[in-house]
C-alpha cells in the first residue's frame, strides 16, 4: 500500500464521514443512486433528496416501474434533469437485463445510461470493496494539488496523467474506505477555495503547498463568456387552473412540464390559436434570471386570463388544466416553479 494511501486511511479512521444516508445500509442501488446525484451537487442539497427518493423507490425495480413523471417530480430542483431520465432508463435496463440484481462489473456497470468510468468505479468500491480508481471532481482537486499537475483536467492529457496518479495511489485493499477518504479529503479540506492544509494527511508531500501554489491548482477551464437567451413564457390561467406543457425529452429541462413558450409578446394571439380561446386580460411581470452552466435565460412572464371553459385539451397527454392547489403532474424546473409560487400567493381566478 501506499504511503498516499496509508496516511488517507489513518486520517479517514478519525475524521472520515460514515453516517450519510447512503452508506447505511451499504448496497450497489443506494450508493448508485447517490452518485447520480452527487454529480454536480454538495452533499448537504443531496440528503433531502436522497431521503425522499429512497422512500418512494427503495430499489431498483421499484424505480423501474415507475412513471418517469414520478421519477423527475422526486427530482424537481435538484437540476441537471437529464441525471433523473437516465437513472430511471438505467433503472429498467437492471431490471431488463440483470433480473432486477446491480451489476458486479465495470463494463456492466458502464453500459448503464449516465455511468462513466469514474462514478461507476465510485459504486463498485464503495458497494463491493472492488479496486478502482476514481477521479471525480473533489479527486481531481486532491491529485491535482499533490502532485502539481499542470492544466485543465478537461483535456485528454491531463486527464490521463490524473489516472494513471489514481491507479497507482489505490491500494489492493480497504478500497472502499479509501475511496471514500479520498473523496471526503476533496470534500472537507482541500476544498477548492480556502484549503485547510494544516489539517491535510498527506500535506508534508504535497507539491504546491510545498511551492505556495496550491489554489493555482488544478488549472482552470478556458473562460468563455456565457451568453444570454431571452424567452416568453405565458401563464394562462382560469378557474384557479393553470395551462402546463409537457416539454420534449431531448432539449434543457427534456420531459419536465413546463409554461409553454412563445417568440415575441403577443399571448392574446397564441391564446387563440393553441388553444382557441379568447382572453380577459393580460398582465407582464418583471424578468426573471435562470442561469445555466453555458448561459443565462431571461424569461418575460405574460399573465393572461382566459374566459371560456377548459375542454380543449382535456385529452391532450402533453398539455394540462393544472389546479393550482392541487400536487404538480410531474417535475418542474425551478423557475417554473418561481413563477407557480408567483401565481398562488397573488390573486388569481
Amino acid at each position: 500500500m501506499s504511503d498516499f494511501a496509508t496516511r488517507l486511511l489513518e486520517w479517514f479512521a478519525v475524521h472520515g464521514r460514515k453516517d450519510l444516508p447512503w452508506q447505511q445500509p451499504k448496497d450497489a442501488y443506494r450508493t448508485w443512486v447517490s452518485e447520480i446525484m452527487l454529480q454536480q451537487t454538495q452533499v448537504q442539497t443531496v440528503i433531502p433528496y436522497f431521503e425522499r427518493f429512497m422512500k418512494r423507490f427503495p430499489n431498483v425495480v421499484t424505480l423501474a416501474d415507475a412513471a418517469q413523471d414520478e421519477v423527475l417530480q422526486h427530482w424537481s430542483g435538484l437540476g441537471y434533469y437529464a441525471r433523473a431520465r437516465n437513472l430511471h432508463k438505467a433503472a429498467q435496463q437492471v431490471r431488463d437485463e440483470h433480473g432486477g440484481i446491480f451489476p458486479a462489473t465495470l463494463e456492466g456497470v458502464m453500459a448503464l445510461p449516465g455511468v462513466g468510468r469514474s462514478t461507476a468505479g465510485a459504486i463498485l468500491s464503495l458497494a463491493f470493496d472492488q479496486r478502482h480508481p476514481i477521479l471525480d471532481g473533489n479527486v481531481k482537486r486532491v491529485l491535482a494539488r499533490h502532485e502539481a499537475i499542470e492544466g485543465w483536467p478537461g483535456t485528454t492529457a491531463v486527464a490521463k496523467r490524473l489516472w494513471e496518479i489514481a491507479e497507482d495511489n489505490t491500494p489492493q485493499q480497504d478500497v472502499a474506505a479509501y475511496t471514500q477518504a479520498i473523496m471526503d479529503l476533496g470534500a472537507t479540506l482541500c476544498t477548492r477555495s480556502k484549503p485547510t492544509c494544516e489539517l491535510c494527511p498527506v500535506a508534508a508531500d504535497c507539491v504546491a503547498r510545498g511551492a505556495g501554489t496550491v489554489t493555482v491548482f488544478p488549472g482552470r477551464k478556458p473562460k468563455k463568456d456565457k451568453p444570454l437567451r431571452a424567452t416568453t413564457m405565458v401563464i394562462a390561467k382560469h378557474d384557479g387552473h393553470v395551462y402546463l406543457e409537457r416539454r420534449p425529452e431531448s432539449g434543457i429541462w427534456g420531459g419536465l412540464w413546463s409554461l409553454p413558450e412563445i417568440e415575441g409578446d403577443d399571448a392574446a394571439s397564441w391564446c387563440r390559436e393553441r388553444l382557441a380561446l379568447d382572453i380577459d386580460d393580460v398582465e407582464s411581470w418583471g424578468l426573471l434570471r435562470h442561469s445555466f452552466s453555458h448561459y443565462d435565460l431571461d424569461i418575460r412572464p405574460i399573465v393572461v386570463r382566459v374566459t371560456a371553459p377548459l375542454s380543449k385539451v382535456a385529452d391532450n397527454t402533453g398539455a394540462t388544466w393544472h389546479r393550482l392547489d392541487n400536487e404538480l403532474p410531474g417535475g418542474m424546473a425551478a423557475p417554473v416553479n418561481k413563477l407557480l409560487d408567483k401565481l398562488r400567493n397573488g390573486t388569481h381566478d
